[in-house]
């Protein structure tokens, strides 16, 4: 009998890349703790990160490969290669081996390649497993298959802060480490319902808020965040870059920049200066004329004078990305920052809130169209998620390798969506369970959850964290999956573990990770490293230059465009509803991992809709369906309450069966693709 042993590892949900403390007996997990001395987690986790282990040993775990019956009946050649190593599963699939599953896939895409070219090939994921499997997908894809189109969900998500950052100062990541909020005297959160999306940051938050009463909260409805914060502001639906504006207006016309940093530092301010002060939609008086938000034009000016004036840390997540002009808000938060020079010291500094465990190590890994490892210029620039789509249904696109990402549960437009994917020949998934993309793949492969792995995981502020497995599993790593295809059609590849793959890594990507050994990651694995990663690690980022070509942030002011809400709230004609979307703390993403998690699924089972009040009259029935001109929800439970504005809605997108994505169309941010989730006008139908 075996005792019980400790294991040290990283969590596998959220950004914010808690440390763990497993305890596993027999080859199964017990226990999940946050480490003692974690930095990270500072000895507490998430519901989560504690509770939301049980999809591990869940029964529906994808354990041995399938492969569609259909698909074998249209490609007789793959069926007589493959035949003596498949055996029946059920009505619509086969059970196979890895190495059948892989000869499919390989012998596929060659012809497929051979038929259509390289370029009808693209690939999908990476975000939720780790950088080595993330940079192996775009090498083969790039490389062997010569593909430019690879992507992650960082293009539903935080695509428009890694624009906005790069734009203005260089780098798409965050410039402090979490500990730095106990150096801030003052701090701004906007879109980001930080104590359900990112906990342990929150806790940080709400220690400092409860001490210092120095926290303004921008969002579209009242969230817990709120009850902690000095400056509590409600917005109307998509009005943050218009907000944002408003702030560095202030700052501008009451002189609270800071001229030493602006001149020393940056680029293009007196023509920002010039446009915004003559723009009438960035001065806070407008909200005068916006009934039932007139408070907000005394509010702004309140809030601009203290972030101006103190040492000032700004947080955003999807509430600011997840719009039209998602990008140029960001440039605006941005702005404020190079304005009062809060960026680049101790207890100032700009924090992008990412959402999954891996997307900044994906995207760091170049598994995007427009940069490739490092984030250098790629040979070829490959097209976004939106565009592929488009393509597959044009029938340009004909093969997706997808790895570990839910394509057709995560994304807008998902009638659309569903139709572009059934013109596909292939589609190859790499997933823990039948997800909705893996139900309509032709091959699908069982992986190692990041529970039984070892590999490097980058959280949202740049720290690298080795993780190792908690228990055994024969099951492939992504990354093992990759090399036995690649194998298969030219044979490079001779990677003998995932250390062989991030040493290349190291030399490919040098600029940010040239000194993280396993070694010393192994070495460092409480406290983490921070890339850079050279002799040592960089905690702050741009404390004496900025990562831009030549060393100086840039202004570039982008107005705001009266639309939306913001509009019809002008004309005094508010019609309809607005719904906006979010997240709530026992769910992660497409729920796959947390809905095996019985503790978790029970404090949050269906999709609930919180509806105003005062609009009770409009909501007689205890379900309702939600219709926008793309598509309809399912049935959602209504819930009454105060924490929503009137004429808005909330709800969460965590259950598939909801069909909350079915609302979105082709509605995105005008540089980056990502797409408009956070707003969308809806009728309200009662449910049959």
């Amino acid at each position: 009998m075996e005792h019980t042993h400790t294991i040290d590892s990283v969590c596998t949900y959220c950004g914010v890349g808690c440390d763990i403390a497993a305890e596993v007996k027999d080859n199964v997990i017990q226990a999940i703790n946050a480490h003692p001395e974690g930095v990270v987690s500072q000895g507490k986790l998430c519901v989560k990160g504690k509770y939301g282990f049980g999809f591990v040993t869940a029964p529906d775990r994808l354990k041995t490969p399938r492969i569609k019956k259909r698909f074998l009946a249209k490609n007789p050649a793959i069926f007589e290669a493959i035949a003596p190593m498949l055996k029946e599963y059920d009505e619509e699939w086969m059970e196979a081996t890895l190495d059948a599953a892989t000869t499919a896939a390989a012998m596929k895409l060659q012809e497929i390649r051979h038929t259509y070219g390289a370029k009808s090939i693209c690939a999908l994921g990476g975000a939720r497993t780790s950088c080595e499997s993330a940079y192996l997908l775009q090498k083969f894809t790039r490389h062997t298959l010569g593909s430019p189109h690879v992507d992650n969900c960082a293009r539903v998500c935080h695509a428009p802060s890694l624009k906005g950052m790069r734009e203005t100062i260089g780098e798409g990541a965050a410039t402090n480490p979490y500990n730095d909020i106990y150096n801030t005297e003052f701090m701004i959160v906007i879109g980001s319902n930080t104590t359900e999306a990112h906990p342990i940051i929150s806790n940080r938050i709400v220690d400092v808020a409860t001490k210092h009463d120095n926290l303004a909260v921008f969002d579209v409805r009242e969230i817990t965040l709120h009850r902690f914060a000095k400056y509590k502001a409600i917005l109307p639906h998509e009005a943050n870059l218009m907000v944002l504006n408003m702030l560095a207006y202030v700052i501008i016309d009451e002189e609270l920049y800071d001229e030493h940093f602006v001149e020393d530092r940056t680029k293009g301010f007196a023509q920002f200066k010039e446009k915004i002060l003559n723009d009438p939609l960035a001065n806070p008086a407008y909200f005068e004329t916006i009934a039932g938000y007139e408070h907000l034009s005394k509010l702004i000016p309140k809030v601009a004078r203290e972030y101006a004036l103190k040492n000032s840390m700004i947080f955003w997540g999807l509430g600011i990305t997840e719009h039209v002009d998602g990008s140029y808000a960001v440039m605006a938060i941005i702005h404020l920052a190079l304005m009062t020079g809060n960026v680049g010291k101790l207890g100032a500094g700009l924090m992008p809130l990412r959402g999954q465990n891996n997307v900044q190590g994906a995207c760091d890994m170049g598994m995007l169209p427009n940069y490739a490892p490092d984030y250098q210029e790629p040979k070829e620039v490959g097209m976004m998620t939106p565009n592929l789509i488009d393509a597959m249904q044009e029938g340009h696109i004909k093969a997706l390798l997808n790895m570990g990402e839910d394509i057709t549960h995560i994304h807008p437009n998902l009638n659309k969506i569903t139709k572009a994917v059934e013109n596909l020949e292939l589609i190859v998934v790499q997933e823990l369970f039948m997800t909705d993309i893996a139900a309509r793949a032709d091959i699908v492969i069982g992986v190692k959850s990041a529970y039984e792995k070892t590999g490097v995981y980058v959280n949202a502020m740049r720290r690298l964290h080795l993780s190792q497995p908690l228990v055994h599993s024969d099951l492939p790593d992504d990354w093992e999956v990759i090399q036995q295809i690649e194998r298969k059609l030219v044979g490079e590849y001779d990677y003998t573990d995932s250390k062989a793959i991030w040493d290349e890594v190291r030399e490919v990507a040098y600029r940010r990770f040239s000194g993280a050994s396993y070694t010393r990651l192994e070495r460092h694995r409480v406290r983490g490293l921070q890339w850079p990663v050279h002799t040592e690690d960089t905690p702050i980022l741009h404390q004496l230059d900025f990562r831009t070509e030549d060393g100086y942030g840039r202004f570039c002011y982008h107005p705001y465009v009266l639309r939306g809400m913001v509009q019809e709230l002008t004309n005094n004609a508010l019609t309809g509803y607005y719904l906006t979307t979010g997240r709530t703390l026992a769910q992660y993403n497409n729920a796959s991992q947390t809905s095996r998690s019985e503790k978790l699924n029970k404090r949050y089972e269906e999709t609930i809709l919180l509806v105003h009040e005062d609009d009770a009259n409009d909501f007689p029935t205890p379900y309702v369906v939600l219709q926008t001109s793309f598509g309809e929800t399912a049935p959602l439970h209504v819930k009454f309450t105060d924490k929503v504005q009137p004429k808005t809605l909330f709800c969460t997108f965590h259950h598939a069966a909801s069909n909350i994505n079915r609302l979105f169309g082709d509605q995105r941010d005008n540089l980056t693709g990502t797409a408009a989730f956070k707003s969308i006008k809806v009728t309200v139908l009662q449910a049959p």
